[in-house]
C-alpha cells in the first residue's frame, strides 16, 4: 500500500486511526498494540502476501534469540560466550536472510563470470522494505547482545518493527526511539497540536512527491532511457532531474512517515536536513539518510575501531563505510562504484587540506574557499556521482561522461522538456495548439525552466520539517497544505511508487 493512494488515503489511515485511538480511550492497551500491529501487515502484505511471510520469519527467529538470551542469568559464568553465540547468530540470520533475497542473483552472477561456470540464477522476487527492517531488527540484536537493552514483550517488538509509517522506506528507527514511545500511556491520548502538525507535514511531503518527485520523474524515465542519443545539455538537464527526484521523493516520503507517526503522537527522527544546502561532501552526509549513518557508525564504523586507532585507520574505516553504503543501496557494481566515489570525497574531506570559510572545522585546513564554492563543487560532485546510481549499467553511465564532456547539441533537450507533458498545463497546450502549434515545444521548455527554478528555491528554504515544528499553523499554512492536498489527490490517478522501496 502507498501512502500516495486512495486508499491509504480514504480507507486505510482513518481506520487505523479510529481503531488506535478507540483502543486506547477505553485503556484497552494491549488490544491497541495488537490492532496497530495487524493493520501494519496487511498495509505490508498489500503489496503482496508473499512478503509477510518474510517478515514474520525474520521477526520470529530475532525475538527467539532474544528471548533465549533471557534463559542465561547475567552472573552466570557463560553469560560472555552465550552473548557471542547470540551476537554471531544474529549477524548470520539477519544478514544471511539479507544476502540470500537481495544479492544471491548478484554474487553467482559474478561467480560465473570469473570462474566461466554457469550458476542458474534464482530471480528472486526482492521484498519490499527488507533493508530497512533488517537493520532495524540487526540494532535490536547487536544490543541485546552486548547487554545494552533488555528483552521486551512479544507484542510491543512486533509494534516496533512493523510500525507502517516507517516499515517500507524508513527512517530506520532504533528500538530506544520507538519501543519507550509505546509504552508511554500519556502519548496513547489523541494530541490535537501533534495531529494537525502531523496533517501538515504528511501534506507537504505528499506534495513533494506528487507534485514534484513525480513531474521530474518523466524527464529522467525518458532520459535514462535514450542515455546513448542525449546530447551534453539534455545529459546535464537529465541527471539534475533526477538529482530532484530523488530527494523529492525520499525526503518526501521521509516527511510523510514523519507527519504520520506525529498523527499517532508517536516522534519518528529526521532523516533529511537539507542536504543540497551543504558545502562540502561530509557534510552533505550529515544531512542525507542521517538514520542509514547512524547505523553504520553506530554498528561498524565504531566496531573497527572508529578514530581511535590513529589517522590512517580513520580514513580507512571511513572508506569502508562508504562502501557498504553504496552495496546497500543495490546488489550492481553501479552502486559499489557510487559508494567508492562518495567514501574517497570524504576522506579527502576528514585530510582537511581545504576548508570552507565560515564553517567550524575540527582541524585547521591549509587553504580556504568560500561557502558558495563549496556548495558548487559538492551540488556538481554529487549530480556525477548520479550517473553510476541511476545507470543500468556501467556502460550506461560511463556513456553519461561521454555525453557530458563531449559538447555536443541534437536538439535532445525539447523531447526531454515535451515529457512534461502534464494536466496542469492542458489548457495553455491546447491555447498553443491553435494559436501557434510551432510554439509548443518553447512551452515546455519555459516550464521545465519553471520546474528548476522552484526546485531550487525549495531547497534553500526552510524545509518540511522545519516548517511543520516551527510556529503556528496559522490560516495561511492550513489553507496552502489544503490547496496542495486536493491538488495531490487529483494528481494520484497516476500512481507511483517510492524510489526507495528498490533499496
Amino acid at each position: 500500500m502507498l501512502f500516495n493512494s486512495y486508499i491509504f488515503i480514504f480507507m486505510f489511515l482513518p481506520l487505523v486511526l479510529i481503531g488506535w485511538y478507540g483502543f486506547n480511550y477505553y485503556k484497552k492497551y494491549e488490544l491497541a498494540n495488537l490492532f496497530l500491529a495487524g493493520m501494519s501487515l496487511w498495509f505490508y502484505g498489500y503489496f503482496n502476501a508473499y512478503y509477510l511471510a518474510i517478515i514474520l520469519v525474520s521477526i520470529g527467529m530475532n525475538y527467539l534469540l532474544s528471548y533465549l538470551l533471557t534463559k542465561v542469568p547475567e552472573s552466570s559464568a557463560h553469560r560472555k560466550i552465550w552473548n557471542r553465540v547470540g551476537l554471531l547468530s544474529g549477524l548470520i540470520l539477519n544478514l544471511g536472510i539479507l544476502f540470500y533475497f537481495k544479492y544471491y542473483d548478484f554474487f553467482i552472477e559474478n561467480i560465473n563470470a570469473v570462474f566461466d561456470t554457469n550458476f542458474t540464477l534464482k530471480h528472486i522476487l526482492l521484498p519490499l522494505g527488507i533493508s530497512f527492517f533488517t537493520f532495524q531488527q540487526l540494532s535490536f540484536i547487536i544490543d541485546r547482545c552486548l547487554g545494552k537493552t533488555e528483552h521486551y514483550p512479544f507484542l510491543n517488538y512486533v509494534t516496533f518493527v512493523t510500525f507502517f509509517p516507517q516499515l517500507i522506506a524508513g527512517p530506520i528507527v532504533l528500538y530506544d526511539e520507538i519501543i519507550p514511545q509505546f509504552q508511554d500511556i500519556s502519548k496513547r491520548r489523541f494530541d490535537s497540536v501533534s495531529f494537525a502538525r502531523g496533517i501538515y507535514l504528511f501534506v507537504l511531503g505528499l506534495a513533494k512527491k506528487v507534485l514534484l518527485a513525480d513531474t521530474f520523474a518523466l524527464m529522467v524515465n525518458f532520459g535514462f532511457a535514450q542515455t546513448f542519443s542525449l546530447d551534453c545539455i539534455s545529459t546535464i538537464v537529465v541527471v539534475l532531474a533526477y538529482t530532484f527526484e530523488l530527494y523529492f521523493d525520499f525526503s518526501g516520503y521521509s516527511d510523510m512517515a514523519m507527519g504520520l507517526g506525529k498523527m499517532f503522537n508517536v516522534e519518528l527522527p529526521v532523516n533529511f536536513n537539507s542536504p543540497y544546502r551543504a558545502c562540502s561532501i561530509k557534510e552533505f552526509w550529515q544531512r542525507w539518510h542521517i538514520t542509514l549513518s547512524r547505523f553504520f557508525i553506530t554498528y561498524v564504523y565504531i566496531p573497527l575501531g572508529g578514530s581511535r586507532k590513529g589517522r590512517v585507520r580513520m580514513l580507512i574505516n571511513t572508506f569502508i563505510i562508504f562502501l557498504l553504503s553504496g552495496l546497500w543501496h543495490g546488489a550492481a557494481w553501479t552502486y559499489v562504484v557510487w559508494g567508492v566515489i562518495h567514501g574517497i570525497l570524504v576522506v579527502w574531506d576528514n585530510l582537511g587540506i581545504i576548508g570552507i570559510k565560515g564553517r567550524e572545522e575540527k582541524r585547521p585546513s591549509r587553504f580556504h574557499i568560500p561557502a558558495w564554492m563549496g556548495w558548487l563543487f559538492t551540488f556538481s560532485l554529487f549530480n556525477l556521482s548520479l550517473f553510476f546510481f541511476r545507470s543500468e549499467s556501467m556502460l550506461g553511465a560511463i556513456q553519461l561522461f561521454k555525453n557530458l564532456f563531449s559538447g555536443s547539441w541534437n536538439g535532445k533537450l525539447y523531447e526531454v522538456a515535451a515529457q512534461l507533458d502534464i494536466s496542469e498545463i492542458y489548457v495553455i497546450r491546447q491555447a498553443m495548439d491553435m494559436v501557434a502549434p510551432n510554439l509548443i515545444s518553447y512551452v515546455y521548455l519555459i516550464f521545465m525552466i519553471l520546474l528548476f527554478a522552484l526546485a531550487f528555491v525549495l531547497i534553500f528554504r526552510p524545509n518540511a520539517y522545519e516548517r511543520a515544528v516551527n510556529g503556528e499553523l496559522t490560516s495561511a499554512k492550513c489553507w496552502i497544505a489544503s490547496v496542495l492536498l486536493v491538488w495531490c489527490i487529483l494528481s494520484l490517478s497516476q500512481v507511483s511508487t517510492f524510489l526507495y522501496f528498490n533499496f
